[in-house]
């Protein structure tokens, strides 16, 4: 019963709307209807200025962290941390509070591998560094190292830090890998059209 409950409590963390609060409560608009139509930092900067962008991106940043964290303090095994940590970027990605249409997870991603992979989580930090400095488009950044965290994870479990079962881990970040892919799938079809606007 506590490891349903502790991803339950993961994915209500992330369903928090933060990126949607902070637009709405400064320019009275729903970020969702402009832009990409997502609840990320990167529409919020575009819609209500980069500083609300930057504070979206710490917060939903937050969440992911927050929801690792708690479920390791729940004493749950490496499964439930894994589910846990899925669970609060569906929750970003399809909040309950605002109809399952949320965001698209990178800033979320961030946080949850923050705690789980931090080596990982850098070496894909730089590949989306730069990309988004070579092309200005942060989609495609968010894509590619959403792509290459599995690889990361693998690559410092095998030479930094060894774990007993890498399982739940590379379950988590290939989950949440597809998921992200899967949120940018408009981002993916305008890159195609070369409609797709830069940062």
């Amino acid at each position: 019963m506590t490891r349903i409950i502790i991803v339950i409590v993961a994915y209500l963390i992330g369903s928090i709307p933060f990126g949607y609060w902070i637009v709405r409560g400064k320019i009275g608009t729903d970020i969702r209807e402009t832009g990409s139509g997502g609840t990320g930092a990167t529409n919020v900067s575009r819609r209500a200025g980069k500083a609300a962008g930057v504070l979206t991106l710490l917060l939903d940043a937050a969440k992911g962290s927050a929801a690792v964290l708690i479920a390791k303090a729940g004493g749950g095994d490496e499964w439930v941390i894994a589910a846990a940590a899925i669970a609060v970027l569906v929750g970003h990605m399809f909040p309950v509070w605002l109809g399952f249409r949320g965001g698209k997870g990178v800033a979320t991603g961030v946080g949850i591998f923050l705690i789980l992979a931090p080596i990982a989580l850098l070496c894909a930090g730089v590949i989306f560094l730069s990309i988004v400095f070579f092309t200005r488009f942060v989609s495609l950044g968010s894509i590619v190292g959403a792509v290459v965290i599995p690889l990361f994870v693998w690559l410092q479990t095998l030479v930094v830090q060894p774990v007993p079962d890498l399982r739940p881990l590379l379950s988590a970040a290939i989950v949440g890998a597809l998921l992200i892919v899967f949120a940018h799938r408009g981002n993916i079809e305008r890159l195609a059209r070369g409609t797709e606007s830069r940062f």
